[in-house]
């Protein structure tokens, strides 16, 4: 069986629910946001489809505007009451991408980041949760949500990981463009191992 690797032909970019009253209950909201931004400047950079999700924007708010901010302009944000984010209109765009690979940022992990990524798995594609991009209010239920999505197939990566495997060689074309973003996020000393 081949291994699964990240590349930019294949994969779209889906973030999840990173909304205005929602983020101040989330644990490390900050980090989450702004290894959420720099997946989104990545992407752009890799020429990565780009789409968000918006839970209940009546009671949760808009996306926070750093989030709102870095999203593309042609960048669709679908409204959502349903946990999942494969509604049937985000569906039916991933369809029309045709990007079996969807990188996942968000929150919250142990609800919409989890369903999203088995419905994901349920339709055939292949869900990457980028592990330093996705958050929730309860971190030790985010712990068990991303096992339980890694035992039924979907993959974890990192920001700095990621980004190294979609560009896989140092004369890539946007090697400096994406160096300067991660490490415009001041990576932790962990991170950086």
């Amino acid at each position: 069986m081949p291994v699964p690797r990240l590349a930019p032909s294949r994969c779209a970019l889906l973030v999840i629910d990173l909304q205005e009253r929602m983020m101040p209950t989330i644990h490390d909201a900050d980090a989450t946001i702004t290894n959420t931004v720099a997946m989104i400047e990545i992407a752009r950079l890799l020429s990565i489809p780009i789409l968000a999700t918006e839970q209940y924007t009546k009671g949760l708010g808009r996306s926070v505007p750093a989030i709102a901010n870095a999203l593309p302009s042609d960048a669709t944000v679908f409204e959502k009451t349903q946990f999942s984010a494969i509604v049937p209109e985000v569906d039916a765009a991933l369809r029309r991408l045709d990007r079996p690979d969807i990188l996942l940022c968000g929150v919250e992990t142990h609800i919409c980041i989890l369903q999203t990524t088995l419905d994901l798995l349920a339709s055939g594609r292949q869900p990457i949760l980028i592990s330093d991009a996705v958050s929730s209010s309860e971190p030790t239920q985010a712990n068990h949500a991303i096992r339980r999505a890694e035992r039924c197939g979907a993959l974890t990566s990192g920001v700095l990981s990621a980004s190294y495997e979609l560009m896989q060689d140092a004369s890539h074309q946007a090697f400096r463009s994406i160096l300067t973003v991660v490490k415009a996020r001041k990576l932790p000393a962990s991170d950086l191992a």
